[in-house]
């Protein structure tokens, strides 16, 4: 069976197949892995704990062999004076990401885990971002406070963790590239997440490893059914990159 890969979280993974790193994930991995996408817009760590055993259920007959998990983005918006909505205040917001990670890691001696921490957000491209007191309602500095927690828990935990806040921000024009609408990510932002990721997997010393170029294409092996070129030879495409000219790590 293929190896499975899920990808966990809020809205960043839930349109990650829309000029997204979940696609691109997906295309690289097209004939060796599996890539399920299980991401849920306006969640927060607290709504995913609640419903961590129907998602990984510690019962099912193949576990995923990674689990690339984000939440947080929705969290660090301030609390709504109804005591309605997504925040969760920053202590219960660790707490509840190291019950998933712990969760996530129980589930076979394969399985591994990515967290991503917060990327960072562009205000002024938000639209709507101002409450009825004149506050905004999401900032980079409390994204970034939240992206610093789940960095630190992470290095406790010796979990593998993408510093997706700093990351962005290392590209000197992010905030006009980067986002689609101020917090989702553009094909150009969401580069830079693939990258991060590929490389985690790629320095990550797992047996078996999961680096896309290491492992083996299905039904890779030669046959005479390949294209053929001009003298003759059959050419296979199983492990050809598509385009060519995209230097992916």
């Amino acid at each position: 069976m293929r190896p499975k890969f899920v990808l966990f979280g809020s809205s960043i993974v839930q349109y990650s197949y829309y000029e997204g790193w979940g696609a691109t994930l997906s295309h690289l991995y097209a004939r060796k892995a599996d890539i399920l996408l299980r991401g849920y817009a306006g969640w927060n760590s607290r709504h995913a704990l609640q419903v961590l055993d129907k998602i990984f259920s510690k019962n099912a007959i193949e576990q995923p062999s990674l689990v690339i998990a984000y939440f947080g983005g929705n969290d660090c918006i301030p609390p709504h004076p109804s005591g309605l909505g997504p925040h969760v205040p920053l202590g219960e917001y660790i707490e509840n990401m190291k019950k998933i990670a712990t969760h996530i890691m129980s589930l076979s001696q394969k399985t591994r885990i990515i967290l991503l921490s917060n990327p960072p957000i562009n205000e002024a491209q938000m639209k709507h971002n101002i409450d009825d007191f004149g506050q905004p309602i999401r900032t980079n500095e409390v994204s970034r406070i939240y992206s610093e927690a789940c960095l630190d828990m992470c290095c406790e935990m010796k979990i593998k963790a993408i510093d997706t806040w700093s990351a962005i921000q290392k590209r000197d024009d992010w905030r006009d590239f980067c986002f689609i609408d101020g917090v989702h990510l553009s094909n150009e932002g969401s580069e830079i997440v693939t990258k991060e990721i590929l490389n985690v997997i790629k320095e990550a010393e797992w047996e078996p490893s999961l680096y896309w170029k290491l492992m083996p294409a299905e039904f890779g092996e030669d046959s005479p059914y390949d294209m053929v070129t001009l003298d003759g030879k059959t050419i296979n495409f199983s492990n050809v990159p598509f385009p060519e000219d995209v230097d992916w790590p």
